[in-house]
């Protein structure tokens, strides 16, 4: 991707991010989806290379963290446990539940492996709610449902990445599944992805204190950002589980005293312009990318993958905060749909759709094009229906 290209697709961004500071309920993920779309039919663009490399390395990163380091940290402590069950057994439950839903489904359509029914199932999974936890903020006037949202997508990402691994690379090698082996790789990958996040966000709390220069101290953020998420990976750890802790742990410590509120300020302002610039070009790059797995003969599958996808969230999200009477309190079988329909798919999703495309398989492209269509879908409906369906249940 040359220069030129960046800087255009960051004006096109720049339009349409200042055109949403007028309309709160404006889909952007939607508009630069199909403005995305729209440019790849133009040579210029459609030579553009979106790799798993890019969108995990440079984009997956720093958008993790601001999200992190933003979460406020009494919400965290106040939905812990909701965020945590979703995100963990939630995550599992979906993945078992919409795979067999998928495999019994595919019959009807296209014949699918059990075992590559519960791959898209794990595909689809993470949730990528950043760009509208704002609009939901707003419409619904009610920001804990919005909290538990982006608390939630912050942890099942780390969890995701781990199903979706063990999942295809028994695809790739035709392994057996074994749920000991399995237990065993997710424990091993998130606890240690969380405590080197935890070690690293505690040791730049107290870093930071040896320089006055803000410039500076936002520097060292860069290096904690890109630093931990790179060295978690190279233990064999979940990165991603490394880069959300390390913004948590800095949240909880720089929370404990105004002292530090200068600092927060410019690594607000500072992270705040890199999140919109990489929102901006990564949703770009979906629709452009999105083009070459469009396919008319497969549409109706994912939109009933999509709407089963939906219907499973639900069921889980519902029925978690239902048995228990604090959540009950906090979350309403209504106030569920919400959550449900806020949780629409992105960054992860396409990242575990280019992991995939490398690896050869029996029936990959058609996974692979069912995968990529039930994320668009989900980018495109979801975000158009975050605000009504917000305004209409807070009513």
């Amino acid at each position: 991707m040359s220069t030129v290209q960046i800087i255009l697709l960051l004006l096109i961004g720049y339009i349409i991010f200042t055109i949403d500071k007028k309309q709160a309920n404006f889909p952007v993920p939607t508009v630069l989806v199909i403005l995305g779309l729209a440019l790849s039919f133009i040579p210029y663009f459609s030579t553009i290379e979106l790799t798993k490399e890019m969108i995990y390395h440079i984009f997956l990163p720093p958008l993790l963290f601001i999200s992190a380091y933003q979460f406020p940290p009494d919400q965290f402590k106040k939905n812990a446990g909701i965020i945590g069950v979703l995100a963990t057994i939630g995550i599992m439950l979906t993945v078992a539940i919409l795979g067999t839903s998928i495999f019994a489904l595919s019959n009807l359509f296209i014949p699918l492996s059990f075992l590559g029914a519960l791959i898209i199932a794990s595909i689809l999974t993470p949730t990528d709610p950043v760009s509208v936890v704002s609009v939901l903020k707003k419409s619904s006037g009610d920001e804990s449902i919005a909290d538990v949202v982006e608390g939630e997508s912050l942890i099942n990402d780390g969890t995701s990445i781990v199903i979706f691994t063990v999942l295809a690379g028994m695809l790739a090698h035709g392994k057996t599944f074994s749920a000991w082996s399995f237990i065993g790789d997710f424990l091993f990958v998130s606890i240690g992805g969380t405590l080197i996040g935890v070690l690293f966000g505690w040791l730049m709390s107290k870093a930071v204190h040896f320089t006055h220069h803000r410039e500076y101290q936002v520097m060292l953020s860069i290096v904690l950002t890109y630093g931990v998420f790179n060295l978690a990976e190279h233990l064999g750890v979940s990165g991603v589980l490394a880069t959300v802790f390390a913004g948590i742990m800095l949240s909880f410590e720089y929370g404990k005293t105004i002292k530090e509120s200068h600092f927060k300020d410019s690594l607000n302002g500072f992270w705040s312009v890199v999140e919109l610039s990489i929102l901006a070009l990564i949703f770009l790059l979906i629709g452009i990318y999105a083009a070459d797995y469009l396919s008319l003969d497969n549409l109706l599958f994912a939109l009933v993958i999509f709407i089963t996808s939906l219907l499973v969230r639900f069921l889980i999200i519902a029925g978690t905060t239902q048995i228990f009477p604090k959540w009950r309190k906090r979350i309403s079988w209504k106030e569920s749909i919400l959550v449900t329909w806020s949780g629409l798919k992105g960054t992860m999703s396409v990242f575990l759709i280019l992991s995939l495309e490398l690896k050869s398989f029996e029936n990959s492209d058609i996974i692979l094009t069912l995968s990529f269509m039930a994320v668009l879908i989900s980018l495109i409906v979801q975000s158009l229906g975050v605000y009504p369906l917000s305004k209409k249940i807070s009513d």
